[in-house]
C-alpha cells in the first residue's frame, strides 16, 4: 500500500486542495489553476492506465515480422545446399552473403515494431509531463508578485509596480503555502508516469520536473520564512 504512489489518493488531495484555495481566496487566479491541476490529475490516471495497457496491433505486427524473418531464414537455410551444389563454391557464399543482408535488414525492420509500443507509451509520456512542466510554471507565474513587501511596506510600491490583491501576513502566507503544495502534486503525478513507464527518456524528463519544482518551492519557502520573521519582529 505504501511502496507505489496511488494516483486515487494524489487525485483526492488535488480536490482536498483546490476546495481549500476556493474556499480562501474564491474566483482568485489561484484557484483556477487548482481546478486545472485537479483536471490534470484526473487525466493523468486515465493516460497512465492507457500507456500501461498493452498495445495489441503493434504487438501483433511486430510478431508478424519475427514470424515472417523466421521463415526467410529456414526458407533459405533448406535451399543454400542446393544452390551451393549446383553452383559450386563460389555461388554458395554469395547465397550466404545475401541471406546476411536480407536477415540483417529483416531484422532491424522487426526490432523497430517490437519498439514501436514502448517508443508510443513513451510519447503519451512526455506529452502529460511537459503539460505538467507548464502547470509549474504558471503556479510560479501566481506567486511571482507575492512579495513579503505587500505587507512590510506596501508605500514602497511605484506606478509600474503590479497590481497587488490586498493580504494581510497570514493570507500572503497561505497563498504562498498553496502555491508549494501545488508544486507538490505536480511533482507526484509527473513521479506516477516514472513509476508505471519503464523508460530512461520518461525517467529524465520526470527528474527534470521534480527539481523545477523542488527549485521553486525552495523560492517560496523563502518568502514564507521572510513572512515568519516579520510575524516575530512585529509579535
Amino acid at each position: 500500500m505504501y511502496r507505489q504512489l496511488d494516483p486515487a489518493r494524489i487525485i483526492e488531495t488535488a480536490r482536498t486542495l483546490s476546495n481549500r484555495i476556493a474556499d480562501r481566496f474564491p474566483a482568485s487566479g489561484l484557484s483556477r489553476v487548482s481546478i486545472e491541476l485537479l483536471e490534470v490529475a484526473r487525466e493523468s490516471q486515465t493516460s497512465i492506465e492507457r500507456a500501461s495497457r498493452p498495445y495489441w496491433p503493434l504487438r501483433l505486427l511486430a510478431f508478424s515480422g519475427l514470424v515472417l524473418l523466421i521463415a526467410i531464414v529456414v526458407t533459405a537455410a533448406i535451399s543454400m545446399p542446393l544452390r551451393g551444389a549446383s553452383g559450386g563454391w563460389f555461388d554458395l557464399a554469395q547465397g550466404i552473403e545475401a541471406l546476411v543482408n536480407e536477415v540483417v535488414f529483416l531484422g532491424i525492420a522487426v526490432f523497430f515494431l517490437f519498439t514501436l509500443e514502448s517508443r508510443r507509451r513513451r510519447a503519451l509520456a512526455l506529452r502529460a509531463i511537459h503539460e505538467l512542466r507548464s502547470i509549474a510554471h504558471i503556479v510560479d507565474m501566481h506567486q511571482l508578485t507575492k512579495d513579503p513587501d505587500a505587507v512590510m511596506a506596501p508605500e514602497r510600491a511605484t506606478p509600474s509596480s503590479p497590481e497587488r490583491r490586498t493580504m494581510t501576513r497570514f493570507e500572503l502566507s497561505r497563498y504562498l503555502d498553496y502555491c508549494s503544495e501545488l508544486l507538490s502534486i505536480t511533482s507526484k503525478l509527473a513521479a506516477l508516469y516514472a513509476q508505471h513507464v519503464q523508460d530512461p527518456v520518461v525517467l529524465d524528463a520526470v527528474n527534470g520536473i521534480q527539481n523545477l519544482t523542488h527549485g521553486l518551492s525552495a523560492k517560496i519557502w523563502q518568502k514564507i520564512m521572510i513572512l515568519d520573521s516579520l510575524a516575530d519582529v512585529t509579535g
